[in-house]
Parts: structure tokens; sequence; C-alpha cells
């Protein structure tokens, strides 16, 4: 009788969860895919006007600080700003990077962009199933990291403006890149277990740890290949 006595209502529960939350790790990384192509399109546009970049840089920077704090967040759960939102940000991030773009170009270091970005994919997607495939649960790393997070920005700044340590930037731009890595185990585990209510808000967390990511692998090897 026992096979007779099965909750079937709850087996199918589970199933449709899964269901659910398959289809949202899916949206999710379409809506990356599209994230990325839209930073290459901002970069690839602006890429030879490379000196207006580089001029106005503070203030796209700016901006991009605002479509990630206010930008993006007032258009939350209104679908279309949400997406237009999410791209402009993803555009004008992509827009930043020309500068250092343009100087591993110039200085005949275009190659070390495409290794970068290989490499990047590759760690990537290796901690993004390490994250979905771990027994083991990640969910309080959250305030160590963000913490991490405040000290690297602070010592960032204080070697920008007061030290201006080669070795400091060195040390920093490692410490990034091993944190981002973190926090890609750390986002990737809570998509996986429901913690975003949008797939464009899960989108964006992995699109700043690849980004961040891109961006450090491509300093430090930019800094370890050159001849200088």
């Amino acid at each position: 009788m026992a096979l007779y006595d099965r909750d079937y209502t709850s087996t199918q529960e589970v199933y449709v969860q899964e269901g659910a939350s398959v289809s949202f790790m899916k949206q999710t990384y379409q809506l990356l895919a599209a994230s990325m192509i839209a930073a290459a399109a901002g970069a690839y546009i602006t890429l030879p006007y490379a000196e207006v970049v580089l001029q106005y840089k503070w203030a796209i920077f700016g901006f991009e600080l605002f479509m990630l704090f206010f930008g993006i967040n007032m258009t939350r759960n209104k679908p279309g700003l949400n997406l237009a939102a999410l791209f402009l940000f993803t555009f004008t991030s992509g827009v930043s990077l020309v500068p250092l773009l343009a100087s591993m170009i110039g200085m005949g270091n275009g190659a070390v962009i495409g290794n970068a970005f290989l490499m990047t994919s590759v760690l990537f997607g290796a901690l993004s199933l390490f994250a979905i495939n771990s027994k083991n649960d990640y969910a309080n790393w959250g305030k160590p990291l963000f913490i991490t997070l405040i000290v690297i920005i602070i010592a960032s700044l204080v070697n920008m403006f007061i030290l201006n340590s080669p070795m400091m930037h060195v040390i920093l731009t490692a410490g990034i890149l091993l944190l981002f890595s973190l926090f890609t185990i750390y986002d990737t585990q809570n998509i996986a277990n429901g913690a975003y209510d949008s797939p464009v808000d899960a989108a964006l967390s992995l699109y700043l740890d690849f980004l961040n990511m891109f961006t450090s692998l491509l300093q430090l090897l930019g800094i370890f290949g050159s001849d200088d």
C-alpha cells in the first residue's frame, strides 16, 4: 500500500519549483550574455575616441555609479525599464574600459585583452559550476565579503591619491581578483537558492563579478607582460 500512499502533490510541487529555478537561472545567464554584448558594443563604438573618453572618465564613472545605485533601483520591478537600465549601465561600463583597452593596444599588448577575457570566462564558469554543485552553504559570506570590498576600495583610493605605489597596485589588483572570485561563488549560490526576485538583478550581480575579475586579470597580465 505504500506505493499508493505517496504524496504525489508534494512531489509535483518539488518538480514545479525545480523547473522554475532552472528557468530563472536560464534567464539570468541569457541576460548576463546580453549585458556582455552591450558592454562590448560600448567599448567597440567608443574605442576610436579613447582620448575623449579619458578626458571625461570621471564623469563617465560618476554616471556609472548613478545608474548602479539609483537608476537600476528606480526601475526595479518595472518590466522593460529595468532591462533598459541594465543595458545602459553595462554599455557605459564598456565605455569606461576604453582608456585601459587603448593603453594595452598602444603598448602592443592587444592580444592580452583576448587572453584576459578567455581566462576570466573559464574561471567564472568553473566557479559558477562549483557554487551550483557544492553542498556547502556560503550564505554567511556576504558580510565578510562586503567589509573586504570596502577595505580594498579605501586602500585603492589611498594608493591612487597618496602612495602611488606600483607594488601596492599589484597587490590590490590581485586582491580584487580573489575577492570577486569569492563573490561569484556567493552570488551564484544565492541565485540558485532563489535569493533574487528578478533575473535582471541576478544578472547584474554576476556581471559585476565578471567585470571586476576581467579588469583585474587584464591589468595583471598587462603588468607582468610588459617589458618595462
